[in-house]
């Protein structure tokens, strides 16, 4: 295994992307011809109530969150703050008007387009495309970087008019890869074969009366297989010289509704006997490290395609490698003697599920195929002639190692050959959905410190005809359905036997586990949240998870509860809002939601024209009126640009912060071109001294964007 290299999230740069300008609109929250940042005013004040404020200020730990809490008081002030205002954007006829001034192009109806064009699917076709010149400026946006340009085409076979295709595998995980062969047939010459992945690592025998003896660390870690799929390795240390911790799950439910798209779970993680690790402690808006298993039920097929004899998966073996940090995660480089079995190898060191398959791999699984056509395809995948078919595996549907052994049924590599074709399994992680310290101050807990985390679950189409979930989410969701049942049960017995049962009894005594590290505590979130000035949180998804320890944080400190604003992006707020309702009690005066895919136009104040208040509490208001639906934002980047006068204030105040948190694709990048049409327009900026005026934000702590 070679050196793994530590993950972090990926930041923004105002340089590279090309910027399509989009004007701010004229509203009441978004006036493009006034320059100077001022704070808005006649907008309702969000105050604490002396309830929650007595609530607040009895909160109590018996160890603080460090940086997170520092500057806090309990003094109020009576500054006036705004709460963020309904989007209000041009009138439809006023745009209609401007439209039939315009001069028409042409009167014919334009030709539905296509969804997509496809510009060349080998090396013949991208030869035609370019000629015999340098054209190849022409493609360089469209090239995947993987060498397709240099593939070299099969040639006919020679002396036959028509190509014998080789006999492909008959089975659903064979089709599922969609490989394009061309005229591959058994006697195609391939070129440039990659070579085998080295070996590097062996087994050897082990009498367990020696293991106290020279592996003292091993004499409380069991190797059967209850206990290798729960409890991670010893050599395994994600942060050495500390090891990984089994932290109990205290609480999980499920965030969203049935029907949603993703589903997203909370958990409240007990790290009350956490070990003191160098003074650091868990902090709003840090990350913790998740180290999670691999499926139990794929860890069992793959040994079963492999041919490992039942007895071997479980039994307690030498384990020598040749260098490297594997399988440590971040340990010392260098040749390692572990006691493990062949199972807890699978379970806990290789990533088997979420990384795309490569040619060295291929190139294994080649020289270990009985069968003569299955060697020729996986040769093939691993040749400069099958470039192409190895680009679209790498980039269309994903790929497992439990699929390739279905797809490719007679080859058997042995373990210690696949392991050296795989990547380290990496950890996860996830941000902390409250500040540590108001999560350890809830009532009942009795001394107990929690920390909070979301997790949504990803899920892509499986060679099964099912879907299959990411290695941390599916674990995760995993542990969560065990908790949610036994409590669901346990509601039911409680209720047909007349008697009271507090919520997460039934859960907790499963003794449910989540193997993980302290992680991040100075990511970008946590070093740049501070307990006083205006700030603007804009996220997506579970993006804004972050954002409610930000937001519970400023309603203990009274002097700034109201100096916050954010816009939150989701599909559909009756299915997959999350933390609906658990932001304090000002919640929909300083939260602007906006909704992608919903089924009927997102809520809005149920005192603004056009508009009809629901009876029922939990059903937001609807929008009644044709031209005020066409009013309503419908991506975040879209809601950045109507609340155009808040966030340009926020982003000139000395203290002011801009924080945005979601998937770079899609929300990321809008919400980056949202702020430079912002700076465009409301500080009359050409496009470059718009990207030097985020940049000198970014640099200076101001603007800070957390994207994966």
């Amino acid at each position: 295994m070679g050196p793994s290299v530590r993950p972090t999230a990926r930041r923004h740069s105002f340089g590279g992307q090309q910027h399509r300008h989009l004007s701010i609109p004229s509203c009441d929250t978004s006036h493009p011809n006034d320059p100077i940042p001022s704070e808005p005013k006649n907008t309702p004040l969000l105050s604490v109530s002396p309830q929650m404020k007595a609530r607040f200020n009895a909160m109590s730990s018996p160890r603080s969150s460090g940086e997170s809490l520092g500057g806090m008081t309990d003094e109020t002030t009576d500054s006036e703050s705004p709460s963020t205002p309904l989007t209000e954007s041009t009138d439809v006829a006023e745009i209609t008007d401007k439209l039939e001034e315009l001069p028409m192009a042409n009167s014919q109806k334009p030709r539905k387009r296509r969804a997509s064009t496809t510009f060349a699917t080998n090396s013949e076709d991208i030869r035609k495309l370019l000629g015999d010149g340098s054209g190849t400026k022409f493609l360089q946006k469209y090239c995947c970087g993987d060498g397709c340009c240099m593939v070299e085409a099969l040639p006919a076979p020679e002396g036959q008019q028509q190509h014998v295709f080789i006999e492909q595998p008959d089975n659903d995980a064979y089709r599922f890869l969609g490989l394009n062969l061309g005229s591959l047939t058994l006697d195609t010459a391939l070129t440039k074969i990659v070579e085998p992945p080295e070996k590097r690592l062996s087994f050897g025998g082990l009498r367990r009366e020696s293991i106290p003896e020279k592996f003292p660390d091993e004499t409380k870690h069991e190797h059967n297989r209850e206990a290798v799929e729960v409890y991670p390795p010893t050599y395994m240390k994600p942060h050495p010289p500390y090891s990984i911790y089994n932290a109990p799950v205290y609480g999980a439910r499920e965030l969203t509704k049935p029907g949603a798209e993703k589903r997203t779970f909370h958990f409240d993680v007990d790290v009350t006997d956490y070990p003191e690790e160098g003074g650091v402690d868990f902090k709003v808006g840090g990350a913790v490290g998740v180290c999670p298993p691999n499926d139990p039920y794929v860890v069992e097929d793959i040994m079963d395609q492999l041919g490992i004899p039942r007895f071997q998966r479980d039994k307690p073996v030498r384990m020598f490698t040749s260098g490297g940090r594997w399988p440590t995660i971040w340990g010392d480089e260098k040749a390692r003697e572990v006691v493990t079995t062949r199972r807890e190898i699978l379970t806990w060191t290789v990533d088997i599920s979420s990384a795309p398959p490569v040619k060295p791999l291929f190139r294994l699984l080649a020289e270990c195929a009985s069968a003569p056509n299955e060697k020729k395809i996986l040769n093939f995948l691993a040749s400069a002639q099958g470039q192409a078919a190895f680009c679209d595996l790498r980039t269309g549907p994903h790929i497992t190692v439990q699929q390739l052994l279905h797809a490719f049924p007679s080859s058997k590599p042995s373990l210690e050959q696949l392991c050296g074709a795989l990547n380290q399994l990496m950890p996860r992680f996830y941000s902390l959905s409250n500040d540590p310290h108001v999560s350890s101050a809830r009532e009942g807990l009795a001394g107990r410190r929690l920390i909070e985390m979301a997790v949504t679950i990803h899920e892509t189409p499986a060679f099964t005809g099912t879907q299959r979930t990411g290695v941390g989410s599916g674990f995760l969701e995993r542990i969560a359905q065990k908790f949610v049942a036994a409590e669901e049960k346990a509601q039911r017995d409680a209720e047909s036997g007349g008697f009271c049962l507090h919520p997460g009894v039934a859960g907790r005594r499963l003794n449910l586990q989540i193997p993980m590290f302290r992680g991040l505590m100075s990511n970008p979130l946590s070093k740049e949240f501070v307990s006083d000035g205006p700030m603007v949180l804009i996220g997506a998804g579970v993006g804004m998870a972050p954002f409610r320890g930000f937001i519970l944080n400023r309603l203990k400190n009274a002097n700034c509860a109201n100096k916050i604003w954010l816009i939150q992006g989701i599909r559909d707020s009756m299915l997959d809002e999350i933390y609906r309702g658990e932001l304090g009690a000002h919640e929909s005066e300083i939260k602007k939601v906006v909704q992608s895919r919903a089924a009927a136009p997102p809520p809005v104040a149920s005192t603004d024209s056009g508009v009809k208040d629901e009876s029922d509490d939990d059903e937001p208001s609807r929008v009644t009126e044709s031209k005020k639906q066409e009013k309503v934002a419908k991506y975040v980047q879209d809601e950045v640009r109507h609340q155009a006068d808040i966030v340009w204030f926020v982003a000139n105040a000395v203290d002011g912060r801009v924080f945005v948190c979601g998937s770079t694709k899609g929300m990321g990048e809008g919400v980056e071109s949202a702020l430079l049409d912002v700076a465009i327009d409301k500080g009359h900026l050409d496009l470059e001294t718009a990207k030097q005026f985020w940049q000198t934000k970014k640099d200076a702590g101001q603007y800070i964007a957390e994207t994966w």
